[in-house]
């Protein structure tokens, strides 16, 4: 890999952070468009920070299930690898879920 490879997705990462943390810009459709795309790549090579962002963004703004499949996967990553917003994001949206699936196990 190059060695420009490196402090282009440092960068990437960090401007995806700051678009997301900026107050004015963080809750917009499109900047989170945009943040989503820069955090998808590090979040793939294992870059923690990248994986809880966008699991987060995942799991609350998308209204597909498969996007939601995937933001608790990257959320359940991020979570074992020790990121504590991951941790209690993954424990909210598992304890969420269980009503769900205690509805589906007694249909059975």
């Amino acid at each position: 890999m190059p060695s420009s490879a490196a402090p282009a997705k440092r960068f990437s990462l960090k401007v995806a952070l700051w678009l997301l943390d900026n107050p004015r810009l963080g809750d917009k459709p499109q900047v989170k468009h945009i943040a989503g795309r820069l955090l998808k790549q590090p979040a793939r090579q294992g870059v923690v920070v990248a994986q809880s962002r966008l699991g987060q963004m995942l799991c609350r703004d998308c209204g597909n299930s498969r996007d939601r499949r995937i933001g608790h996967e990257l959320l359940r990553q991020a979570a074992r690898a020790g990121d504590r917003q991951a941790q209690q994001e993954y424990a909210r949206l598992c304890q969420a879920s269980e009503p769900d699936q205690a509805r589906t196990d007694s249909a059975d």
